[in-house]
């Protein structure tokens, strides 16, 4: 099979546990949430597809992955929604080279592949994570937009083993304009259950993703809606 790769970079994990470390990305097109603030939107709206789409093998992947980044860096898969995909033929290749692998998912299909690290983002308005996913997942990121998404995205995670790390992000927006509405609700929420934590996208602050070559520099709106910026 062959996997549609909307772009691929080599960069450093942004956000969650493993904030800072190098990673390499490869984000894959297509997803059926088409979340309102999506910072990714060029993976699915309409407006903002790419001119092409290139399809790469497991093989072909795992290549690159050698040849742009070295050894010791993990590997990210994201989208788009990644799950969509068989993952487990680029997971073997990936995991031969010594790497680990990390999957961002909203958690809506089964995962497929031995993936090293799960981060759920699950989307309380659209389609919800199922059970197992919910099970397998090491960290969540819930996507609070408005104060009443902190409680919206608790409520998919039905079944969450007791040492999955909850963070709570600010949508960019809201963190780049400093919404203080959103972002005190956030302070509150981790002051009253001190198993959520406060979290942040820090590879934005850098640009960091943006410095390499096959990154995707196109100026596309948060959601596809130049209303919410960029």
């Amino acid at each position: 099979m062959k996997y549609p790769v909307y772009e691929r970079f080599y960069t450093w994990q942004g956000e969650g546990v493993h904030l800072g470390r190098a990673a390499y990305f490869i984000r894959l097109y297509g997803c059926p949430q088409a979340c309102p603030w999506c910072d990714s939107a060029g993976t699915w709206h309409p407006e903002y597809r790419p001119a092409g789409v290139t399809l790469m093998s497991a093989q072909d992947l795992a290549d690159r992955v050698a040849q742009e980044s070295p050894a010791g860096a993990f590997v990210v898969i994201t989208g788009g929604e990644p799950i969509l995909f068989d993952l487990a033929p680029l997971v073997n290749l990936l995991h031969t080279l010594g790497r680990r692998v990390h999957i961002e998912t909203s958690g809506i299909a089964p995962l497929r592949g031995a993936l090293d690290w799960v981060t759920l983002s699950p989307k309380p308005f659209g389609t919800w994570p199922t059970p197992d996913v919910v099970a397998r997942a090491d960290e969540v990121k819930i996507i609070v937009q408005v104060p009443q998404d902190i409680q919206a995205g608790l409520d998919t995670l039905k079944g969450l083993r007791d040492d999955a790390v909850i963070w709570l992000h600010p949508e960019w927006s809201k963190a780049r304009d400093r919404d203080m509405a959103v972002l005190n609700a956030i302070t509150d929420a981790v002051k009253a259950n001190p198993r959520l934590r406060a979290g942040y996208q820090m590879h934005k602050l850098y640009r960091a993703d943006e410095l390499d070559l096959h990154s995707d520099k196109r100026l596309i709106p948060l959601g596809g809606n130049t209303e919410l910026g960029y």
